[in-house]
């Protein structure tokens, strides 16, 4: 993943943020929104493309576009920087490649003591049958 081509794909629009903030929030445009074409990007690799879009399919959209935004604050160059933070964390967890869980082993001791309980057990229910002659 190279992140200085990423960063220059990236495309930001500021609008309008909601909530309260008195008159200074109806003319400013604080929130930004970051989008990411997936598909297009030449930062990624193909592998990484792949895991991303299946680990984030449910933040992408049917275009194969990633979008974020952030309206925490009232600065628009601090919401930019947050996002841009929140974006590379997020695309750095999806191409975490997990390693497959390996099945765990009896040990001889454990097994022996399976089989000598099953054993008891069977002859606790032998001794309760009828002896035929």
């Amino acid at each position: 993943m190279n992140k200085t081509i990423i960063f220059r794909e990236l495309n930001f629009k500021a609008v309008r943020s909601s909530g309260n903030g008195g008159q200074h929030i109806n003319k400013v445009a604080s929130k930004v929104v970051l989008s990411f074409f997936i598909q297009t990007s030449q930062g990624l690799s193909k592998s990484e493309k792949e895991l991303i879009l299946k680990n984030l399919s449910n933040k992408i959209s049917s275009n194969g576009v990633l979008r974020m935004s952030s309206q925490s604050t009232r600065s628009q160059h601090h919401n930019k920087e947050l996002v841009i933070i929140r974006f590379f964390s997020l695309l750095a967890q999806a191409t975490i490649i997990s390693k497959p869980r390996k099945k765990s082993l009896y040990n001889k001791k454990l097994h022996q003591k399976r089989l000598k309980a099953k054993k008891h057990l069977s002859e606790k229910k032998d001794s309760r049958k009828k002896l035929r002659f």
